[in-house]
C-alpha cells in the first residue's frame, strides 16, 4: 500500500469529524469544569469512529473522559489531550470586529479549544483508519483533558497514574505562528489567600473591628515587595476576589486570588513558602487570621528533542494553510481593530525552537514528565493577536481556525503513524526522557486532600456528570 496516500485518504474521511467537533464546541463555548456539552460531542464521534469510552468523570473531574481503541498484540500506546473549555467574557460573533454573538453567549473560545480538541480527536480517528488498513499494532487512547483554563484535568489524570503507560503523547495549541512547541513553559501554583477579621461598624465603633480587607492589603504590599528579590523568570499576578461590601462596615471576610510562575517546580515552591510567610505576617499585624488554599500547580513543560525534530520535517511537510485573500483580509481587519499593523495571516513555518522558557504555563507539563510529550502550534489567529482576545474566538468560528485545525491533524496523524512504526524514533524519544528525568521521580503538585477541582459547579458532580454525559453524547449535533 502507498502509506502517505492511505494517511492522506485517512485524514480526508477524518475531516468531517473535526469540522463538526470545531463548529458545535465553539457553538457551546462552555466554560471551565461545566463542559457537559462539549464533552459529549467528542465522545459521539471518538464511538462513532470505533473508540471505547473506558472512563467518565476521569479523576474527580466530571467533564473528562477517556476513549481508547488497540489492536494486535502490544505495539506502542500513544495518548492525545484534547481541552475543550472556554473562557468568559471572550464571547464574539465570527466577524472581524468586536460584536457579540446574536445568541447572547458570552463566553467563547478566545485561546482556540474547539479547535485543539477537534485536530486531536481527528489525528487519533485518522490514525486508526491508517492501522486498520496497514494492520498495525497498538493503542490510542485519547484523554478528554477538559478544564485547562482553571484547574486542568491532566494533572488529576496524571496523579493517578494514567499516562504511566504510555510510549509518547502529543498535544497542539492554536497560534499566530507554525512552529514544533520545543520550548520550556513555566511551572506555577494557584492559591486562594482568605483572611477572616471581626466586623463592627466603621464610623460608631471602628475600634472593635478588625479589617481582612487591610490583611489583604498589607499581603498585597508584602508580594509587591517581595517581587524585588525573585528572580528574573518569576511571576506574581493575582486579583482580589472579595474585599467587603459595605464602606461604613468593617470586613471581616477577605479573599485573594495569586498564581505563581517560575522556571521549575523548586523556585515555584520557595515562592509559595513565602507567600505563605507574608499572609501570615499580614494576619498577625492586623489581629486577622489567614488561611492559603494551594489548590493546584504544575510542572514546567519537558522538551524531547527526537520528537520535536521529527515534528518539524513533518510541519515543514505539511505547510501552513493556503489561505484565501478574504482569509487575509479578516486577519487584516481584525489587526486593523485591535490596534496592529495589518500584516495579516502566517505564510510559512518557523524553524525549530531551541528550547526557550517562556513565561505561560500548561497542565500538559504534568505528562511530559511521565512519558515522551510533544506538540505543534498552528496559525489559527492573525499575526501579533495575543490569545485570550476576541479575534481568536472570531477565527475559531470561521474558515481560518478550521483550516488551521485541519493541517494540524494532519501533522499529528502523520507523526502518529511515525512514532508506530518507526522503532528507532520511538527508543530516541524514550532515551532522550530517560536522560532528562534522570533521578527525578514524578510527584503530584495537587495536595493530597485536593480530590476533586475547587471550582467545580455545585450541580455537577462526578456521578452526575457520568449521567449527563450519557443523556447528551447521542444527541443529534
Amino acid at each position: 500500500m502507498d502509506t502517505i496516500r492511505d494517511i492522506s485518504e485517512a485524514i480526508a474521511l477524518a475531516n468531517p469529524a473535526v469540522e463538526r467537533i470545531s463548529s458545535e464546541v465553539w457553538q457551546l463555548a462552555e466554560v471551565s469544569l461545566e463542559e457537559v456539552g462539549s464533552a459529549a460531542v467528542h465522545i459521539r464521534e471518538l464511538e462513532a469512529a470505533g473508540f471505547t469510552i473506558t472512563s467518565r468523570g476521569t479523576a474527580g473531574v466530571p467533564t473528562a473522559f477517556i476513549a481508547e481503541w488497540s489492536q494486535g498484540d502490544g505495539g506502542p500506546k500513544v495518548g492525545y489531550l484534547p481541552e475543550y473549555d472556554a473562557l468568559p467574557g471572550l464571547g464574539n460573533a465570527a466577524v472581524p470586529r468586536q460584536e457579540p454573538r446574536a445568541d447572547g453567549q458570552t463566553s467563547g473560545h478566545g485561546c482556540g479549544h474547539n479547535l485543539l480538541g477537534a485536530a486531536l480527536t481527528g489525528a487519533a480517528i485518522a490514525a486508526k483508519q491508517v492501522m486498520e488498513a496497514e494492520n498495525i499494532a497498538g493503542t490510542l487512547r485519547v484523554y478528554g483533558a477538559a478544564a485547562e483554563e482553571t484547574e486542568g484535568a491532566k494533572v488529576y489524570m496524571a496523579r493517578e497514574g494514567l499516562f504511566d503507560d504510555l510510549d509518547v503523547c502529543f498535544h497542539w495549541h492554536p497560534a499566530p505562528i507554525a512552529a514544533v512547541v520545543n520550548v520550556r513553559m513555566a511551572a506555577n501554583d494557584a492559591m486562594k489567600i482568605e483572611f477572616h477579621g471581626q466586623t463592627a461598624h466603621a464610623g460608631l465603633e471602628p475600634w472593635k473591628g478588625r479589617s481582612a480587607l487591610h490583611a489583604m492589603e498589607l499581603a498585597a504590599h508584602g508580594l509587591n515587595l517581595m517581587r524585588e528579590h525573585l528572580e528574573p523568570t518569576a511571576r506574581l499576578h493575582y486579583v482580589f476576589e472579595s474585599a467587603g461590601q459595605a464602606p461604613n462596615v468593617v470586613p471581616d471576610y477577605a479573599r485573594l486570588w495569586l498564581v505563581v510562575r517560575d522556571i521549575d517546580r523548586r523556585h515555584v515552591v520557595a515562592t509559595t513558602n513565602w507567600v505563605k510567610q507574608i499572609a501570615d505576617g499580614a494576619a498577625l499585624a492586623t489581629q486577622t487570621t489567614a488561611t492559603v488554599d494551594v489548590y493546584i500547580g504544575k510542572h514546567d513543560l519537558l522538551p524531547n528533542t527526537p520528537l520535536a525534530k521529527r515534528m518539524q520535517t513533518l510541519l515543514e511537510h505539511v505547510g501552513v494553510p493556503a489561505w484565501s485573500e478574504e482569509e487575509q483580509e479578516f486577519a487584516r481587519e481584525c489587526q486593523t481593530q485591535m490596534g496592529l499593523t495589518p500584516k495579516g495571516l502566517m505564510t510559512r513555518t518557523m524553524p525549530l525552537f531551541d528550547e526557550p522558557t517562556i513565561g505561560g504555563s500548561s497542565d500538559v507539563a504534568e505528562i511530559s514528565w511521565i512519558t515522551p510529550t510533544m506538540g505543534i502550534a498552528m496559525p489559527t489567529m492573525p499575526l501579533d493577536v495575543s490569545m485570550h482576545t476576541w479575534p481568536v474566538t472570531a477565527c475559531g468560528g470561521m474558515s481560518i481556525g478550521l483550516k488551521g485545525a485541519l493541517a494540524a491533524t494532519e501533522v499529528l496523524a502523520l507523526a502518529t503513524l511515525d512514532v508506530l512504526t518507526d522503532a528507532e524514533l520511538l527508543a530516541a524519544a524514550r532515551a532522550d526522557f530517560e536522560k532528562r528525568t534522570e533521578g527525578f521521580t514524578y510527584v503530584s503538585p495537587l495536595p493530597p486532600q485536593q480530590k476533586q477541582p475547587r471550582g467545580l459547579p455545585a450541580w455537577l458532580n462526578s456521578d452526575g456528570s457520568a449521567e449527563s454525559l450519557s443523556a447528551m453524547e447521542h444527541q443529534p449535533g
